[in-house]
């Protein structure tokens, strides 16, 4: 077991994991946007939400596939690609998670809240077998078209890749505070999820706005989808259970029904996994439980998250 001294401490290591993690982190943020949105509206921890994700990947892949995109583009022919593919990746996405709001979740909004849980669960069950149905149980390869260039600042290196995950997150997630605070159709959300029964009486259409709610949260997953699959140059049917359950993780820890909150959990979660992946002996198997951990010890002492609020149970 190697354990680095303090006398050998690699600075520049350091923020190359730091980099790793904000980059990962964005992708998080962009999952658990969805969560917390749907939480804040209906408190349903929608299940099925990683595997809407997921599904944004594989059919991006078989766009890919269908037009040959398998070699490094570069000037209109790579913004071009870019836009089509996170355009089906989101209008996936989106579509898929209004259709399952309005198959899976509308019909038991009253009942206990148990069910609606396991209408969730047991969606998530059959877009993964669906999957797995369709692009079998093995681990594809998603076509590398992206540039590999990088930016080089002393031992550190930032790809072009990563400085478009982070861009293209950050103008999302500032997209989506406009639109919620600005808009009507925003303060119909942030009305709904204050209060539902009151923002009927004052003329908000309560299904439409839950609609948008998981169109927008799906859209955003969508997003997502399209870059991790860059990122991580692979697909699998499975890929939105494990990052599913980081997302939802990231949504709680900043504080679950939380937009900001769920913002900060995704960078945070991503550079803690980052950092526990090159500093804890063992760590590519034991980042994940080290991000877990400190989620344990966080909401022992703020059980409402980082930036939640403990507010009464709707009735």
């Amino acid at each position: 077991m190697h354990i680095l001294a303090a006398s050998s401490f690699d600075t520049g290591l350091f923020f190359q994991q730091i980099e790793n993690g904000i980059t990962l982190g964005a992708i998080y943020a962009l999952v658990a946007l969805g969560y917390t949105m749907v939480y804040g509206i209906i408190e349903l921890i929608n299940f099925a939400h990683g595997d809407v994700f997921m599904w944004s990947t594989i059919v991006t892949l078989s766009v890919a596939q269908a037009l040959h995109i398998d070699h490094v583009l570069g000037g209109f022919a790579l913004v071009g690609t870019l836009l089509l593919l996170l355009i089906v990746g989101i209008l996936t996405s989106g579509g898929l998670n209004v259709l399952i709001e309005r198959v899976a979740y509308r019909p038991l909004r009253r009942a206990p809240r148990l069910i609606p849980l396991i209408s969730a669960i047991g969606v998530s069950f059959i877009l993964e077998n669906v999957a797995q149905l369709w692009k079998t149980a093995n681990v594809i390869a998603y076509p590398v078209f992206f540039p590999t260039n990088a930016i080089t600042i002393g031992s550190l290196t930032i790809t072009y890749l990563d400085i478009f995950i982070f861009v293209l997150a950050v103008a999302l997630m500032v997209g989506l505070n406009v639109f919620t605070n600005r808009t009507k159709m925003g303060r119909a959300m942030r009305a709904t999820a204050q209060d539902p029964e009151a923002a009927a009486l004052m003329g908000v259409n309560i299904n439409q706005t839950i609609s948008l709610t998981f169109l927008i949260g799906g859209a955003l997953a969508g997003a997502a989808g399209v870059v991790y699959s860059m990122y991580a140059s692979s697909v699998y049917f499975l890929s939105g259970f494990q990052l599913g359950l980081i997302a939802f993780t990231a949504a709680v820890l900043g504080g679950i029904g939380n937009i900001q909150g769920a913002v900060l959990g995704g960078f945070l979660i991503g550079i803690i996994e980052a950092l526990a992946t090159q500093y804890v002996p063992n760590g590519l198997a034991w980042s994940q439980g080290v991000a877990f951990a400190i989620l344990i010890l966080i909401l022992i002492f703020r059980p409402s998250g980082l930036l939640g609020q403990q507010v009464p149970d709707k009735v």
